[in-house]
Order: structure tokens, then sequence, then C-alpha cells
């Protein structure tokens, strides 16, 4: 009976240390779902916009959309939007409008191997890249205090570093999580992860660095990044700063909760 024991233990640590190797040597793409682009695909929105292309190194090129008001004489300011963790700016341009139709510019960036951006995607280079687009919306003649920082999902954390570094007029996060590997410890709660993540992402570090007020949007039931992960945020927020709970909201699902749309809007003509 012991033997049989010893050898049923044996055979799920075999499984625990492959299924555990295995994530380790995965988790980039459990994490990321790019879709590239070719380089001389042209978009086509309706919003009105331009495309910038910039040469980081030999390998790493940042592709930015800059996408404007219809009425471009009138400029309130500047939204740098960082999407989430799939596809590329083409799936996500259609958030713009949300930003353009008040009269802020939106500046979207695709990372590393997504979109037509180039790259060997690492946590330092997603911080730089989000420095450069600041950078660059700053030499557009936008002023801190008329620049917005938003973060949707994986771009929550992103936005958090850059907003903790440079100064704007508000954080705005969308379905943000504590840090990389607490969501990647919700999935797999059994292994180190934060010693096993390549990413880590400390939101919850950034976070308490950020002057500019922080607005957060969450669903309740957001089964990719779990409520519960702004709730822990929620004791490092500032007095001011607010989170806007969606009862009932997914994690793609919160732009169609009339909630969320009249409190962004309301922000925006502030």
């Amino acid at each position: 009976m012991k033997k049989r024991i010893g050898k049923w233990l044996i055979v799920i640590l075999m499984i625990y240390v492959v299924v555990g190797v295995l994530l380790y040597l995965l988790q980039n793409k459990l994490l990321l779902h790019p879709e590239p682009l070719p380089h001389d695909q042209v978009y086509t929105f309706n919003t009105p916009f331009e495309e910038r292309k910039v040469l980081y190194d030999s390998s790493t090129l940042f592709d930015i959309v800059r996408f404007k008001p219809v009425n471009d004489s009138i400029r309130k300011g500047a939204v740098i939007y960082f999407h989430g963790n799939m596809n590329n700016i083409a799936y996500y341009a259609h958030f713009a409008d949300n930003f353009t139709k008040h009269g802020y510019e939106v500046w979207m960036m695709d990372y590393p191997g997504f979109g037509k951006s180039t790259g060997n995607l690492t946590e330092p280079l997603l911080y730089t890249e989000a420095d450069e687009v600041y950078k660059m919306v700053s030499a557009a003649g936008f002023t801190k205090d008329s620049i917005i920082i938003y973060g949707k999902s994986l771009g929550t954390g992103i936005a958090t570093e850059l907003a903790s570094t440079r100064n704007c007029k508000r954080l705005i996060l969308e379905s943000p999580y504590y840090s990389i590997s607490n969501v990647a410890a919700h999935y797999a709660w059994m292994y180190p992860v934060d010693w096993m993540s390549t990413f880590k992402i400390p939101t919850d570090e950034y976070i308490q660095k950020v002057v500019a007020p922080i607005t957060i949007f969450h669903g309740t039931s957001d089964e990719t990044i779990p409520f519960s992960n702004t709730q822990k945020l929620q004791s490092f927020l500032k007095p001011g700063d607010e989170v806007i709970t969606i009862e009932g909201g997914g994690h793609n699902d919160l732009n169609d909760f009339p909630l969320m749309k009249k409190k962004l809007d309301s922000l925006l003509q502030q």
C-alpha cells in the first residue's frame, strides 16, 4: 500500500513539474496574443488620423496612430491610449471615438510584435515606448494639464507606470490588474508565479506614485482580470480618486454600459 502511494506521489510530482515547466516556457504566448500586420498595409479608419513610425533601434520600430477630432481646429487635449493584450491598433481604433467626439486627440501605440510594430517585447521596452509616445505628444504642443493617460486591460499597468513618472491631467484605467503575477496566481495558484513570471508590471507599486487624479472602471463579472484586483488597488488611491463599479460588467463589454459612457463623457467634458 505504501509503495503504491509512493508511486502515485511521484507521478503527481512529475506532472506538477512538467506542467510548471510548460507554463514557464509558454507564459508569453499565454499572456500576449498579438496580430502582426504587413508594414505596407494601409489603415482605413472612420476617424481622421495620421500614422507615425519611430525606429528605436535596428530591430525595433514603434507604430503609432494619431486619431484626430473631426474639427481639428479645436483641440481640447490628447489621450495616450494603451490597449489590451490581443490583436493590434485596428481592433481598438473604434474606441478613439469616445475621446475625439469631445475634442481630444488619441495617440494609440502598438507594442513590439503587435500590428506593424517590431522588436523583442520586454517589460522595459514597453515602458520605453510609452515614454517615447509621451514625448511625441508633448512635442505636438500638449501640456501636462491637457494629457490624459488611458489604459485598458494589459495597458493599465503600462499606463500607470507612465503616469508615475510623467505628469498628466488624469489617469484612467479600464479593468486594471494588481500585477501580472497576481493575475497569473489566480489561474496557477499552485505555482510560485511571482518567481516564474517574465513580466511583472506591478501596478500596485506604480499607482502609489501617481500624483494625477485616478479613475478606475471595472466590471464585477470580469473573469479575465477579476474585480478583486481593483479592490486591492483601491487601498492605494488618494482622496478624490474614484472607482466606478460596473455591475455585471465583463472584461470586454464595459463600453456597452451606459454608466461607463456617462461617466467617461463627464470626465472628458471637464
